[in-house]
């Protein structure tokens, strides 16, 4: 295996190292997320006090991508994805105490840690595949960047999984001691094979370039920050504890459905090339992000619909939830390649990460209000901002580009 591992080109092997790193972090990023939910379930923790430990999550990832693009142009990719390797080995690693250890400014800073870690990575592994796929070859980065996304989010599902199974076999603490023991061989591998200097830039690069200057990567990441938040403002709080109170499923239902859901919507996210034209040979621009925009505003205005005048609530939600995501990973893999494509050649990491503070923007909007509007007026207020986030996102997504704006190799 590994003799053919070696007679694969270098990009090929820079590929599937930096895939590798972030599957493994992203495995264990969805583990660690349903572990803190089900054991501070367990020590009486209401559902929101446990929301509010991922707050920090959220907002570091918002400074981390704004200014994690700079470092990784300054420093090179290699080392930013190795910085947040570390960084959540760390903070496994603090989880890993005695339960009576385990207050809230604890968990919150771990979080934190956590937060920044995960963004670090992220940004690390979709700028990498830009400096890995020739500049001309639109169609091979948009299949590469779907691969990615799709088994990512795919992979975080099944952490769900295992974060449950660890629990139950483990406990809190051997799960969590487990992942950093593996987290930690990735590190070390990672020291050793990833390529030195992958995406650092050739010139120098000032800390004032963290604020894009193109165009069509601000509205990219305005289009961007609406259509996260969309999600989350009903996904994150209001969905699982509507299922859980008015349907009465338990936790481990809950859990389980969520959990295929994030499968499927990874999965469909794999699937988006050939879901967008790129069978006919068709590279999708701003036009195909327009129309998959409005498409996903309207299922959910459908859907808030139905809630409100409480038709078939059950089936309503199951049906709705399941279109939703697979819109959505269609309308999640188009920007990822519009912005992986739009980035400029030299510094990629820079505008990435602009565009994946607006991600971690709309996230951290979409968690705060998902919380408050389902706990001042329930889901179906929920589902009504979710649907004017996306109207935003599409009316946005009219001043994009039609055609990706391919940057020449100098």
């Amino acid at each position: 295996m590994v003799a053919t591992f070696s007679t694969l080109s270098k990009d090929i092997r820079q590929y599937m190292l930096v895939t590798f790193n972030y599957w493994n972090f992203t495995i264990t990023d969805g583990a660690l997320r349903m572990l803190v939910v089900l054991h501070f379930h367990q020590l009486g923790y209401s559902p929101l006090e446990i929301a509010s430990l991922f707050l920090f999550y959220e907002f570091f990832g918002v400074i981390t991508n704004l200014i994690g693009g700079w470092l990784g142009a300054k420093l090179g990719l290699n080392r930013t994805m190795n910085i947040g390797l570390a960084m959540q080995v760390v903070a496994l690693s603090m989880l890993a105490v005695p339960s009576s250890y385990l207050t809230v400014a604890w968990v919150m800073l771990a979080q934190a840690l956590s937060g920044i870690a995960k963004d670090l990575n992220k940004m690390s592994a979709k700028s990498a595949i830009k400096t890995l796929v020739p500049n001309d070859q639109q169609g091979a980065l948009y299949k590469w960047i779907a691969i990615l996304t799709g088994s990512k989010n795919a992979l975080k599902g099944a952490g769900f999984f295992l974060g449950g199974l660890l629990l139950a076999t483990l406990g809190f603490q051997g799960a969590v001691l487990l992942m950093a023991s593996v987290l930690a061989a990735v590190f070390v591998m990672s020291l050793s094979w990833l390529e030195k200097d992958l995406g650092k830039a050739k010139n120098k690069v000032k800390f004032s370039q963290i604020f894009s200057k193109s165009a069509s990567i601000n509205i990219l990441s305005a289009a961007r920050m609406f259509l996260f938040g969309a999600r989350d403002v009903w996904f994150v709080v209001a969905l699982p504890l509507y299922l859980g109170q008015i349907f009465g499923w338990d936790h481990l239902w809950v859990g389980g459905f969520l959990a295929l859901w994030v499968i499927a919507y990874g999965v469909v996210q794999g699937f988006a090339p050939r879901l967008t034209g790129k069978a006919k040979g068709v590279v999708p621009d701003g036009r195909a992000a327009l129309a998959w925009a409005g498409l996903l505003a309207t299922i959910t205005a459908a859907i808030a619909l139905g809630v409100q005048l409480n038709w078939q609530p059950e089936l309503t939600i199951i049906v709705g939830l399941l279109i939703f995501g697979a819109v959505f990973a269609v309308n999640s893999s188009l920007h990822s390649y519009l912005i992986v494509s739009y980035a400029k050649d030299d510094g990629v990491s820079l505008d990435v990460g602009f565009y994946y503070m607006a991600n971690a923007m709309g996230r951290l909007i979409g968690t705060i209000l998902s919380g408050w509007l389902y706990q001042e007026a329930g889901l179906a207020a929920c589902l009504w901002v979710s649907f004017a986030f996306l109207a935003m996102t599409t009316v946005i997504s009219v001043r994009l580009p039609l055609h990706p704006k391919v940057q020449t190799v100098t």
